[in-house]
């Protein structure tokens, strides 16, 4: 938000002549016209594919989502596309579990839980709702709770709610699933951070299926957290 602010401001400058308009500042200006992301912005920003309208809508709501959380304490449901950093928010809930049953966290997973469509205005006893994912080559649907082949001409369908239920390794539930690949843009390829996380991977979820990890593994199937629009 900061970089965002102090270009906007010196580009504003530039403009009536009270500094001199660099190299950046004209791409940055050459971007905003031409309707893109600035890659000044891009450099401390969060990945991201949409164009400059739609990002900066997801960027008010990201920061609407942090400001309601800091005022009125954490949601039932968290968006999980509006974290900037994915892997911290997955950690903490692990954190959470491990300190309130003293279990060291590297024996920890997930159990997950497809919900049913409806309103969760309580957190679950364990773990955390997470909702604003979208399925890309498959939909879900609700009514057999599974996952479906996608309708014609329809890209990107939304994901259902999700239980993320901290567990032991050795009491993960077993279930016919598609170990489901989760990315944070439809681009699906990134580079390993200095965390030691990929920049987009996120996770693998499993969803329930009735048919073999193949059949959707070859349709490209996985959830993504944010669309190029």
């Amino acid at each position: 938000i900061e970089v965002i602010h102090f270009s906007l401001r010196n580009l504003q400058k530039a403009l009536k002549g009270q500094v001199l308009m660099s190299d950046d500042l004209e791409r940055l200006g050459n971007s905003m016209y031409d309707g893109k992301v600035p890659a000044m912005w891009m450099d401390k920003s969060y990945p991201s594919m949409k164009p400059l309208g739609s990002y900066v809508n997801d960027l008010v709501d990201r920061i609407k989502m942090m400001a309601d959380w800091i005022a009125s304490g954490p949601p039932s449901v968290f968006w999980i596309s509006g974290f900037y950093f994915t892997h911290a928010f997955l950690t903490g809930v692990k954190q959470n579990f491990a300190r309130k049953y003293k279990i060291p966290i590297d024996t920890i997973t997930f159990n997950y839980k497809c919900m049913p469509a409806g309103e969760y205005t309580t957190p679950p006893e364990d773990g955390a709702y997470i909702d604003g994912m979208y399925v890309e080559g498959a939909r879900w649907d609700q009514g057999s709770m599974q996952l479906a082949e996608s309708l014609p001409k329809v890209l990107f369908s939304p994901a259902p709610l999700m239980l993320l239920e901290p567990c032991e390794n050795s009491k993960q539930l077993s279930f016919p699933h598609y170990e489901c690949p989760v990315y944070r843009t439809p681009e699906r390829r990134g580079v390993l951070a200095t965390t030691g996380h990929s920049t987009n991977f996120v996770m693998e979820l499993m969803v329930p299926s009735d048919k073999p990890q193949d059949h959707w593994i070859r349709r490209g199937v996985a959830f993504l957290l944010s669309l190029a629009d």
